[in-house]
Protein backbone atom coordinates (compact mmCIF):
# COMPACT_ATOMS: atom_id res chain seq x y z
CA UNK A 1 0.00 0.00 0.00
CA UNK A 2 0.83 3.42 -0.51
CA UNK A 3 -0.59 6.39 0.78
CA UNK A 4 -0.38 9.57 -1.45
CA UNK A 5 -0.93 12.95 0.65
CA UNK A 6 -1.15 16.12 -0.98
CA UNK A 7 -1.86 19.57 0.40
CA UNK A 8 -5.12 21.33 0.27
CA UNK A 9 -6.05 24.85 1.25
CA UNK A 10 -7.66 23.55 3.96
CA UNK A 11 -4.90 21.02 5.46
CA UNK A 12 -3.38 18.08 4.08
CA UNK A 13 -5.92 15.57 2.64
CA UNK A 14 -4.55 11.49 2.42
CA UNK A 15 -5.40 8.90 0.33
CA UNK A 16 -4.29 5.29 0.71
CA UNK A 17 -4.04 3.21 -2.71
CA UNK A 18 -3.14 -0.42 -3.24
CA UNK A 19 0.54 -1.65 -5.01
CA UNK A 20 0.63 -4.86 -6.27
CA UNK A 21 3.42 -6.77 -8.12
CA UNK A 22 1.46 -6.52 -11.37
CA UNK A 23 1.70 -3.09 -11.15
CA UNK A 24 5.65 -3.36 -10.83
CA UNK A 25 7.48 -2.10 -13.41
CA UNK A 26 4.84 -2.17 -15.71
CA UNK A 27 3.92 0.21 -18.46
CA UNK A 28 2.02 3.34 -17.23
CA UNK A 29 -0.83 3.85 -19.39
CA UNK A 30 -3.68 6.59 -19.04
CA UNK A 31 -5.98 5.23 -16.60
CA UNK A 32 -9.05 6.28 -19.21
CA UNK A 33 -7.16 4.11 -22.10
CA UNK A 34 -9.47 1.28 -22.89
CA UNK A 35 -8.14 -1.62 -21.50
CA UNK A 36 -5.54 -0.24 -18.81
CA UNK A 37 -5.40 -2.53 -16.32
CA UNK A 38 -6.42 -1.41 -12.94
CA UNK A 39 -3.21 -3.29 -11.19
CA UNK A 40 -1.31 -1.47 -13.33
CA UNK A 41 -2.68 1.93 -13.54
CA UNK A 42 -4.99 3.16 -10.63
CA UNK A 43 -5.95 6.42 -10.32
CA UNK A 44 -6.44 8.99 -7.53
CA UNK A 45 -8.04 12.30 -8.31
CA UNK A 46 -7.40 14.71 -5.80
CA UNK A 47 -8.23 18.61 -6.07
CA UNK A 48 -4.42 19.95 -4.91
CA UNK A 49 -3.54 22.93 -3.54
CA UNK A 50 -0.51 23.49 -5.73
CA UNK A 51 1.43 25.47 -2.43
CA UNK A 52 0.79 22.58 -0.96
CA UNK A 53 3.38 19.53 -0.28
CA UNK A 54 3.42 16.37 -2.08
CA UNK A 55 4.49 13.33 -0.02
CA UNK A 56 4.10 9.73 -1.05
CA UNK A 57 4.72 7.54 1.72
CA UNK A 58 4.64 3.38 2.30
CA UNK A 59 1.64 2.52 4.53
CA UNK A 60 3.20 -0.50 5.47
CA UNK A 61 6.88 -2.26 6.01
CA UNK A 62 8.59 -2.40 3.01
CA UNK A 63 11.14 0.30 1.33
CA UNK A 64 10.72 2.70 -1.96
CA UNK A 65 12.63 2.02 -4.33
CA UNK A 66 12.17 5.07 -6.84
CA UNK A 67 9.00 7.60 -7.34
CA UNK A 68 8.53 9.73 -10.59
CA UNK A 69 6.27 13.10 -10.75
CA UNK A 70 5.75 14.57 -14.24
CA UNK A 71 3.18 16.87 -15.76
CA UNK A 72 1.22 16.53 -19.06
CA UNK A 73 4.01 18.05 -20.56
CA UNK A 74 6.34 15.81 -19.78
CA UNK A 75 8.25 18.10 -16.99
CA UNK A 76 9.59 16.31 -14.00
CA UNK A 77 9.05 17.48 -10.73
CA UNK A 78 12.03 17.56 -8.34
CA UNK A 79 12.12 15.52 -4.88
CA UNK A 80 13.73 13.48 -2.72
CA UNK A 81 13.48 10.07 -0.98
CA UNK A 82 13.92 10.09 2.71
CA UNK A 83 17.13 8.43 4.14
CA UNK A 84 15.09 5.82 5.19
CA UNK A 85 13.56 5.04 1.93
CA UNK A 86 9.89 5.09 3.53
CA UNK A 87 8.97 8.97 2.30
CA UNK A 88 9.34 10.99 -0.63
CA UNK A 89 8.47 14.39 -1.01
CA UNK A 90 8.81 17.26 -3.52
CA UNK A 91 11.78 19.77 -3.93
CA UNK A 92 10.29 21.91 -6.59
CA UNK A 93 6.38 23.72 -6.23
CA UNK A 94 3.84 22.14 -8.03
CA UNK A 95 1.74 23.93 -10.79
CA UNK A 96 -1.50 25.63 -10.09
CA UNK A 97 -4.32 23.95 -12.44
CA UNK A 98 -1.94 21.09 -13.85
CA UNK A 99 -2.07 17.36 -13.97
CA UNK A 100 0.48 15.19 -13.00
CA UNK A 101 1.07 11.30 -13.00
CA UNK A 102 2.93 9.97 -10.11
CA UNK A 103 4.69 6.48 -10.51
CA UNK A 104 5.99 4.55 -7.57
CA UNK A 105 8.14 1.72 -7.18
CA UNK A 106 8.27 -0.40 -3.74
CA UNK A 107 8.95 -3.71 -1.96
CA UNK A 108 7.03 -4.91 0.36
CA UNK A 109 8.00 -6.65 3.76
CA UNK A 110 8.45 -9.78 1.84
CA UNK A 111 11.01 -8.40 -0.69
CA UNK A 112 8.44 -8.48 -3.40
CA UNK A 113 8.45 -5.28 -6.28
CA UNK A 114 5.51 -4.02 -6.21
CA UNK A 115 3.75 -0.65 -8.49
CA UNK A 116 1.36 1.96 -8.63
CA UNK A 117 0.29 4.94 -10.68
CA UNK A 118 -1.56 7.35 -9.70
CA UNK A 119 -3.07 10.97 -10.74
CA UNK A 120 -4.03 13.93 -9.28
CA UNK A 121 -4.47 17.47 -10.57
CA UNK A 122 -4.06 20.74 -8.77
CA UNK A 123 -6.71 23.39 -8.17
CA UNK A 124 -6.41 26.16 -10.43
CA UNK A 125 -6.02 29.52 -9.62
CA UNK A 126 -8.07 32.33 -8.61
CA UNK A 127 -9.66 33.84 -11.77
CA UNK A 128 -8.64 30.87 -13.65
CA UNK A 129 -12.70 29.74 -14.23
CA UNK A 130 -12.05 29.94 -18.00
CA UNK A 131 -11.27 27.47 -20.51
CA UNK A 132 -6.88 27.71 -21.11
CA UNK A 133 -4.35 26.16 -22.42
CA UNK A 134 -0.61 25.72 -21.38
CA UNK A 135 1.42 24.72 -24.39
CA UNK A 136 4.86 22.05 -24.56
CA UNK A 137 7.60 22.40 -24.94
CA UNK A 138 9.22 25.40 -23.41
CA UNK A 139 11.26 28.00 -25.95
CA UNK A 140 14.09 26.40 -27.58
CA UNK A 141 15.52 24.00 -30.37
CA UNK A 142 14.37 20.85 -30.64
CA UNK A 143 14.55 17.46 -32.91
CA UNK A 144 12.69 16.72 -35.86
CA UNK A 145 10.18 14.22 -33.58
CA UNK A 146 9.22 17.15 -31.03
CA UNK A 147 5.75 16.82 -30.20
CA UNK A 148 3.46 20.16 -29.17
CA UNK A 149 0.96 19.49 -25.86
CA UNK A 150 -1.62 21.24 -24.94
CA UNK A 151 -2.70 21.25 -21.54
CA UNK A 152 -5.84 22.13 -20.85
CA UNK A 153 -7.12 23.98 -17.51
CA UNK A 154 -10.85 21.79 -17.44
CA UNK A 155 -11.60 18.70 -19.25
CA UNK A 156 -13.35 18.57 -22.32
CA UNK A 157 -15.20 15.57 -22.54
CA UNK A 158 -15.33 12.96 -25.70
CA UNK A 159 -19.33 13.30 -25.11
CA UNK A 160 -19.21 16.80 -26.40
CA UNK A 161 -17.08 16.71 -29.68
CA UNK A 162 -18.84 20.35 -30.61
CA UNK A 163 -16.61 21.79 -27.67
CA UNK A 164 -13.67 19.65 -28.73
CA UNK A 165 -13.91 20.87 -32.09
CA UNK A 166 -14.57 24.32 -31.22
CA UNK A 167 -11.40 24.25 -28.92
CA UNK A 168 -8.85 22.41 -31.56
CA UNK A 169 -10.19 25.45 -34.31
CA UNK A 170 -8.76 27.68 -31.46
CA UNK A 171 -5.65 26.00 -30.94
CA UNK A 172 -3.56 27.34 -33.90
CA UNK A 173 -0.16 25.37 -35.08
CA UNK A 174 1.53 27.15 -37.68
CA UNK A 175 5.07 26.79 -38.77
CA UNK A 176 7.72 27.97 -41.45
CA UNK A 177 8.00 25.86 -43.84
CA UNK A 178 4.33 24.96 -43.39
CA UNK A 179 3.43 21.38 -42.93
CA UNK A 180 0.29 19.46 -42.43
CA UNK A 181 -1.05 18.44 -38.93
CA UNK A 182 -3.23 18.04 -36.82
CA UNK A 183 -4.12 17.64 -32.57
CA UNK A 184 -5.01 14.65 -31.06
CA UNK A 185 -6.80 14.17 -27.74
CA UNK A 186 -5.10 11.89 -25.37
CA UNK A 187 -7.39 12.89 -22.55
CA UNK A 188 -9.94 14.98 -21.62
CA UNK A 189 -7.52 17.49 -20.53
CA UNK A 190 -4.35 16.64 -22.58
CA UNK A 191 -3.94 17.47 -26.58
CA UNK A 192 -0.68 16.60 -28.82
CA UNK A 193 -0.25 18.20 -32.14
CA UNK A 194 2.56 16.89 -35.23
CA UNK A 195 3.29 16.90 -38.85
CA UNK A 196 1.72 13.53 -40.77
CA UNK A 197 5.87 13.17 -40.91
CA UNK A 198 8.41 14.97 -38.91
CA UNK A 199 9.48 18.27 -38.97
CA UNK A 200 11.40 19.92 -41.60
CA UNK A 201 15.11 20.42 -40.51
CA UNK A 202 15.49 24.17 -39.30
CA UNK A 203 11.65 24.90 -39.21
CA UNK A 204 10.13 27.57 -37.27
CA UNK A 205 7.09 26.77 -35.39
CA UNK A 206 4.73 28.84 -33.78
CA UNK A 207 1.69 28.06 -31.66
CA UNK A 208 -1.07 30.79 -30.16
CA UNK A 209 -4.70 30.13 -28.94
CA UNK A 210 -7.43 32.06 -30.19
CA UNK A 211 -9.64 30.99 -27.21
CA UNK A 212 -10.00 34.24 -25.31
CA UNK A 213 -13.61 35.07 -24.81
CA UNK A 214 -14.86 32.07 -26.93
CA UNK A 215 -17.83 29.88 -26.21
CA UNK A 216 -16.44 26.32 -25.77
CA UNK A 217 -19.34 24.32 -24.38
CA UNK A 218 -22.46 25.24 -22.67
CA UNK A 219 -21.68 27.73 -20.00
CA UNK A 220 -17.59 27.98 -20.64
CA UNK A 221 -15.47 30.86 -21.97
CA UNK A 222 -12.12 30.49 -23.26
CA UNK A 223 -9.55 32.60 -21.52
CA UNK A 224 -5.81 33.67 -22.76
CA UNK A 225 -3.45 31.63 -22.74
CA UNK A 226 -0.01 32.04 -23.38
CA UNK A 227 1.82 31.92 -27.37
CA UNK A 228 4.71 29.55 -28.07
CA UNK A 229 7.64 29.90 -30.09
CA UNK A 230 9.98 26.74 -31.03
CA UNK A 231 12.33 26.05 -33.95
CA UNK A 232 13.74 22.79 -34.75
CA UNK A 233 17.60 21.76 -35.05
CA UNK A 234 19.17 19.44 -38.14
CA UNK A 235 17.06 16.46 -38.49
CA UNK A 236 18.90 13.60 -36.29
CA UNK A 237 17.29 10.13 -37.45
CA UNK A 238 19.08 7.00 -35.36
CA UNK A 239 18.07 3.56 -36.20
CA UNK A 240 18.73 0.51 -34.47
CA UNK A 241 18.52 -2.73 -35.51
CA UNK A 242 18.58 -5.08 -33.00
CA UNK A 243 18.98 -7.96 -35.27
CA UNK A 244 22.19 -6.27 -36.81
CA UNK A 245 23.06 -5.23 -33.67
CA UNK A 246 24.09 -2.01 -35.39
CA UNK A 247 22.81 1.66 -34.95
CA UNK A 248 22.57 4.26 -37.72
CA UNK A 249 22.70 7.72 -37.12
CA UNK A 250 21.61 10.08 -40.43
CA UNK A 251 21.78 13.98 -40.00
CA UNK A 252 19.70 15.38 -42.82
CA UNK A 253 19.09 12.59 -44.26
CA UNK A 254 22.95 11.48 -44.61
CA UNK A 255 24.55 8.67 -42.71
CA UNK A 256 26.65 10.22 -39.94
CA UNK A 257 28.13 7.24 -37.79
CA UNK A 258 27.43 3.44 -37.62
CA UNK A 259 27.71 2.24 -33.86
CA UNK A 260 27.77 -1.43 -33.05
CA UNK A 261 25.13 -1.63 -30.26
CA UNK A 262 24.02 -4.53 -27.82
CA UNK A 263 20.32 -4.32 -26.94
CA UNK A 264 17.77 -6.40 -24.85
CA UNK A 265 18.75 -10.21 -24.21
CA UNK A 266 15.93 -12.76 -24.02
CA UNK A 267 13.39 -12.01 -21.49
CA UNK A 268 14.24 -8.53 -21.25
CA UNK A 269 13.57 -7.41 -25.20
CA UNK A 270 14.19 -4.07 -26.11
CA UNK A 271 10.79 -2.53 -27.22
CA UNK A 272 10.14 -1.73 -30.99
CA UNK A 273 8.98 1.40 -32.37
CA UNK A 274 9.34 5.02 -32.37
CA UNK A 275 10.44 6.95 -29.94
CA UNK A 276 11.75 10.22 -29.09
CA UNK A 277 15.07 11.98 -27.16
CA UNK A 278 13.25 12.71 -23.87
CA UNK A 279 16.60 14.70 -21.90
CA UNK A 280 20.24 13.66 -21.24
CA UNK A 281 21.70 12.63 -17.71
CA UNK A 282 25.57 13.01 -17.97
CA UNK A 283 25.31 10.35 -15.14
CA UNK A 284 22.63 8.34 -13.82
CA UNK A 285 22.00 5.14 -11.13
CA UNK A 286 20.39 1.77 -12.45
CA UNK A 287 19.46 -0.24 -10.26
CA UNK A 288 17.34 -3.70 -10.92
CA UNK A 289 15.00 -3.27 -8.63
CA UNK A 290 13.35 -0.50 -9.74
CA UNK A 291 12.46 -2.75 -12.28
CA UNK A 292 11.33 -5.57 -10.63
CA UNK A 293 15.04 -7.39 -10.46
CA UNK A 294 15.32 -8.78 -7.03
CA UNK A 295 18.63 -8.29 -5.28
CA UNK A 296 20.67 -10.88 -4.61
CA UNK A 297 19.78 -12.80 -8.09
CA UNK A 298 21.46 -13.16 -11.49
CA UNK A 299 20.20 -10.15 -13.21
CA UNK A 300 20.48 -7.85 -10.45
CA UNK A 301 22.51 -4.51 -10.92
CA UNK A 302 23.47 -1.33 -9.48
CA UNK A 303 25.78 0.46 -11.41
CA UNK A 304 26.97 4.16 -12.59
CA UNK A 305 26.22 4.64 -16.03
CA UNK A 306 27.34 7.52 -17.97
CA UNK A 307 26.09 9.56 -21.25
CA UNK A 308 22.37 8.25 -20.68
CA UNK A 309 19.82 9.31 -23.24
CA UNK A 310 16.65 9.30 -21.67
CA UNK A 311 13.87 7.60 -24.45
CA UNK A 312 11.09 6.22 -22.18
CA UNK A 313 9.97 7.15 -19.10
CA UNK A 314 9.77 4.13 -17.36
CA UNK A 315 13.62 4.15 -17.57
CA UNK A 316 14.78 2.79 -21.33
CA UNK A 317 17.96 4.78 -22.15
CA UNK A 318 20.87 4.68 -24.93
CA UNK A 319 23.92 4.84 -22.51
CA UNK A 320 27.74 4.01 -22.24
CA UNK A 321 28.38 0.25 -21.42
CA UNK A 322 31.63 -0.57 -21.47
CA UNK A 323 30.92 -3.62 -19.31
CA UNK A 324 29.59 -5.22 -22.42
CA UNK A 325 31.89 -3.72 -25.46
CA UNK A 326 33.08 -7.34 -26.53
CA UNK A 327 29.25 -8.02 -27.17
CA UNK A 328 28.68 -5.01 -29.22
CA UNK A 329 28.03 -5.65 -32.85
CA UNK A 330 27.78 -9.18 -31.85
CA UNK A 331 24.76 -10.28 -29.48
CA UNK A 332 22.16 -8.70 -27.10
CA UNK A 333 22.71 -9.19 -23.52
CA UNK A 334 21.24 -5.80 -22.21
CA UNK A 335 17.98 -5.45 -19.96
CA UNK A 336 16.46 -3.51 -22.65
CA UNK A 337 18.53 -0.27 -22.82
CA UNK A 338 20.58 0.18 -25.91
CA UNK A 339 24.61 0.19 -24.92
CA UNK A 340 27.81 1.25 -26.71
CA UNK A 341 31.51 2.24 -26.02
CA UNK A 342 32.01 4.80 -24.22
CA UNK A 343 33.08 6.67 -26.85
CA UNK A 344 30.22 6.15 -28.75
CA UNK A 345 27.94 7.71 -26.06
CA UNK A 346 29.46 10.27 -25.72
CA UNK A 347 29.45 11.62 -29.08
CA UNK A 348 25.93 10.13 -29.43
CA UNK A 349 24.98 12.22 -25.85
CA UNK A 350 26.60 15.40 -27.48
CA UNK A 351 25.02 14.87 -30.98
CA UNK A 352 21.07 14.35 -30.04
CA UNK A 353 18.97 17.14 -28.29
CA UNK A 354 15.35 16.77 -27.43
CA UNK A 355 12.92 15.54 -29.90
CA UNK A 356 15.50 13.78 -32.02
CA UNK A 357 13.89 10.30 -33.08
CA UNK A 358 14.90 7.15 -31.92
CA UNK A 359 13.89 3.68 -33.54
CA UNK A 360 14.42 0.20 -33.01
CA UNK A 361 13.31 -2.79 -35.30
CA UNK A 362 13.89 -6.17 -35.54
CA UNK A 363 14.22 -6.80 -31.63
CA UNK A 364 11.37 -9.25 -31.31
CA UNK A 365 9.88 -6.90 -28.31
CA UNK A 366 6.73 -5.07 -27.83
CA UNK A 367 5.87 -2.13 -29.30
CA UNK A 368 6.59 1.41 -27.99
CA UNK A 369 2.96 2.75 -26.52
CA UNK A 370 1.72 6.21 -28.45
CA UNK A 371 1.52 8.36 -25.13
CA UNK A 372 1.96 5.96 -21.93
CA UNK A 373 5.57 6.33 -21.84
CA UNK A 374 6.78 9.28 -23.50
CA UNK A 375 6.16 10.34 -26.74
CA UNK A 376 5.37 7.62 -28.51
CA UNK A 377 3.10 9.72 -31.06
CA UNK A 378 4.82 8.60 -34.47
CA UNK A 379 3.93 4.87 -33.74
CA UNK A 380 0.23 5.83 -35.19
CA UNK A 381 -0.60 6.12 -38.61
CA UNK A 382 -2.07 9.10 -39.76
CA UNK A 383 -5.45 7.74 -40.40
CA UNK A 384 -5.24 6.76 -36.91
CA UNK A 385 -3.79 10.19 -35.81
CA UNK A 386 -6.84 11.72 -37.61
CA UNK A 387 -9.07 9.98 -35.63
CA UNK A 388 -7.98 11.48 -32.60
CA UNK A 389 -9.04 14.59 -33.51
CA UNK A 390 -12.54 15.91 -33.16
CA UNK A 391 -11.85 17.93 -36.59
CA UNK A 392 -11.08 14.48 -38.67
CA UNK A 393 -8.48 16.28 -40.14
CA UNK A 394 -10.28 19.27 -41.41
CA UNK A 395 -8.29 22.15 -40.55
CA UNK A 396 -7.39 24.95 -41.90
CA UNK A 397 -4.12 24.52 -41.70
CA UNK A 398 -2.02 25.24 -44.34
CA UNK A 399 0.00 22.24 -46.22
CA UNK A 400 3.08 21.67 -47.94
CA UNK A 401 4.87 18.83 -49.25
CA UNK A 402 5.54 16.58 -46.47
CA UNK A 403 8.67 15.73 -45.01
CA UNK A 404 9.61 11.65 -45.78
CA UNK A 405 7.84 9.51 -43.73
CA UNK A 406 8.92 8.39 -40.54
CA UNK A 407 10.88 4.82 -40.77
CA UNK A 408 8.12 2.09 -39.32
CA UNK A 409 8.25 -0.34 -36.54
CA UNK A 410 8.79 -3.75 -36.93
CA UNK A 411 8.12 -6.56 -34.69
CA UNK A 412 7.15 -5.52 -30.98
CA UNK A 413 9.42 -4.86 -27.43
CA UNK A 414 8.96 -5.25 -24.09
CA UNK A 415 9.46 -2.03 -21.35
CA UNK A 416 10.82 -2.97 -18.22
CA UNK A 417 15.33 -2.85 -18.10
CA UNK A 418 17.56 -0.27 -18.00
CA UNK A 419 21.11 -1.70 -18.18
Amino acid sequence: MDAFRAGLCSGLEQRVVLATSSGAGSVVRDPSSRGASRAAAHTVVLPTDAAGPLEIALAGPGLLTYVTVHDGHGRHVGGSLGARGHRWANTEPLRAGETYTVRVGAQDAAGTPVGVTMAFRTAPAAQEDRLTAEFGPRPGTYGAGQIVTASLSHPVPATDPAARARLERALQVTSEPAVEGAWHWVDESTLHYRPRTYWPAHAVVHVVSGLDGVEVGERQYGGPSESLRFTIGDRIEALTDAAAHEMTVRRNGRTVRTIPVTTGKAGFLTRTGIKVVLGKERKVRMRGDSVGIKRGTSEFYDLPVFYATRVTWSGEYVHAAPWSVDAQGEENVSHGCTGMSTADAAWFFDTVREGDVVSVVNSGGEPMAPFANGFGDWNLGWDAWLAGSALGGDTDAPLASPASAPPSAHGPSRLLPLT
